[in-house]
């Protein structure tokens, strides 16, 4: 009887099991409960502020502000390289903070101040959002919002008479709107040459401080009272309009504007060689400063003659005296064919002294190299006197600087006259029929200057600057401003193209001394170029 009754259990356990399965299956595919409803799908903005404050406690800044962008990747980078950075800027700190410390604490008695523990923590700051501001100038603008609720351990010791006290900085907790200006920007890495730094509201600030193992902040009114302090001195220093000026590298190296200008007095030639058929030459004198892509000035030709007098005078900016120098060339000029080169020479302009004039007798050699045999051979000698007129140290603080206000020119500017400097940053919508490869063309009283070409593009950037030394102001005169395209291609129909123009009176610069605007293309259905220009004088 054990045995069948051990198989009648089997078989109705089984069986039961089946028919519950079944019952289930059945009882969930075709009965619904009554109590259950369809979630209703709603937009956002139609939620209530509890619903939304439940859904978003924390309302994203590029969500509520849409000129904020947002800036996930930014906070990627920060948390991927958060540990090394923790290192890297403990490491700066202490390395400034020591030599602060050892120059105050003889003030106060203080035997020694050491940093026991420095670490940031492994929490890095968020970025909430971030604006950027567009503008004419060579400046970038943005505005990001920072909120850093950190866990650093900072722990410095105190010795003084014998006793030691040790105070803990725990949980700080940052939120701040920073404005950072990069000015100017400029060609050279990291492409700016300043940063700015203002708030544009009171931060809030709020930290644990400990003292000997007691927490200082427990203290009855000392929090609120500690809190508001820091607020107000951050405030009071770096509240906007006021600024922190960091410089991270010399403007005037970076940026090559005009330190100073080279006065040339191309006097005479002695004993030039022969180069004509019949016995003479008819030489001229090409002068050109290294570094410099500015065309080549030139004297006068002196017709069949092998000891020229030109007393000639040539004023040219100079950008670098510790690099640059002066490249003199000497040419018989020919009426047909190329013009045979008679000598050379150059002069670096660190042998000139400031404000002092200086004659120089320089041998025409063929060529630079020292070694050449060929350069032992006499072709003549070319007599110069060069002065050069560096900018004062204040004026040149005044030209760099992103102002209303410009550097004067110096005093070997003509009198009554000054140098005009033109910046063609960049075009917007320029474009051609048949190719779009463009350049700009300057023309003023004669002299033209030229960018370089830009192939392909419609929004060409060329951020270049050209001189004008002018023996008066103009202030009856216009600028000729042309874009103009040429075909990269030979043998085509159109080989160049006038994609636009426009003529700008200068008497407005006179006046301003600087203008930095976009101008309209002529003959160009949206085409528009910005150029800023600078008149500098003497006085």
């Amino acid at each position: 009887m054990g045995f069948f009754s051990t198989i009648f259990g089997i078989c109705g356990f089984g069986f039961g099991i089946s028919i519950g399965l079944v019952a289930g299956y059945f009882l969930f595919i075709y009965f619904q409960p009554t109590d259950v409803q369809d979630p209703e799908i709603r937009p956002l903005v139609e939620q209530d502020t509890e619903t939304l404050q439940r859904m978003l406690p924390e309302i994203p800044l590029w969500v509520k502000n849409p000129d904020y962008d947002r800036v996930d990747w930014l906070n990627k980078f920060l948390g991927y390289m958060w540990p090394y950075l923790d290192k890297a800027i403990c490491k700066t700190v202490k390395n400034i903070a020591k030599p602060i410390i050892a120059e105050q604490i003889p003030k106060y008695k203080i035997d020694s101040v050491e940093f026991e523990v420095l670490t940031l923590g492994s929490l890095p700051p968020t970025f909430q959002g971030m604006k950027v501001y567009v503008t004419d100038e060579k400046e970038l603008i943005m505005e990001p919002s920072i909120k850093w609720a950190g866990n650093p351990n900072v722990t410095v010791a105190v010795k003084a008479f014998g006793l030691k006290a040790t105070v803990q900085v725990l949980d700080l907790q940052v939120f701040l709107s920073p404005r950072i200006t990069l000015k100017p920007l400029v060609p050279s890495f990291p492409c700016f040459a300043n940063i700015f730094v203002s708030l544009m509201e009171k931060p809030h600030v709020d930290f644990g401080l400990k003292l000997i193992g007691a927490d200082l902040m427990s203290i009855p009114g000392l929090y609120r009272f500690v809190q508001e302090l820091i607020k107000d001195q951050v405030a009071n220093m770096y509240l906007w309009p006021k600024t922190l000026e960091v410089q991270i590298m010399d403007p005037t190296k970076a940026l090559k504007r005009p330190v100073g200008i080279l006065l040339v007095k191309v006097l005479r030639a002695v004993k030039l060689k022969k180069k004509d058929l019949l016995g003479a030459a008819d030489p001229y004198v090409k002068l050109k400063l290294t570094e410099d892509k500015l065309p080549s000035k030139k004297t006068t030709v002196k017709h069949k003659n092998l000891n020229p007098e030109w007393n000639e005078e040539f004023n040219l900016v100079v950008k670098d005296p510790q690099s640059q120098a002066l490249e003199i060339q000497v040419y018989d000029w020919e009426q047909v064919g190329k013009h045979d080169k008679m000598g050379m020479n150059v002069v670096p302009l660190k042998d000139i002294p400031p404000e002092e004039p200086k004659v120089f007798t320089l041998d025409l050699l063929k060529n630079m190299d020292m070694n050449d045999v060929q350069n032992e051979k006499s072709r003549g000698q070319l007599v110069l006197e060069l002065t050069y007129k560096p900018f004062k140290v204040e004026e040149l603080a005044n030209g760099f600087e992103e102002t209303q206000s410009v550097q004067k020119a110096p005093e070997g500017t003509p009198g009554g006259g000054g140098l005009l400097v033109v910046i063609v940053h960049e075009a917007q919508d320029v474009e051609g029929k048949h190719h779009n490869n463009p350049s700009v063309r300057l023309l003023l009283r004669g002299e033209e200057k030229r960018t370089k070409h830009i192939k392909k593009n419609r929004d060409p950037r060329w951020e270049e600057e050209f001189q004008f030394m002018l023996e008066e102001p103009p202030t009856n005169d216009k600028l000729h401003v042309e874009v103009v395209s040429t075909s990269s291609r030979m043998g085509l129909l159109h080989p160049k193209e006038s994609l636009g123009y426009v003529d700008i009176s200068l008497a407005d610069v006179v006046a301003n001394k600087r203008i930095n605007e976009k101008y309209h293309l002529i003959d160009s259905k949206n085409g528009r170029i910005q150029i800023e220009m600078q008149w500098r004088t003497a006085s």
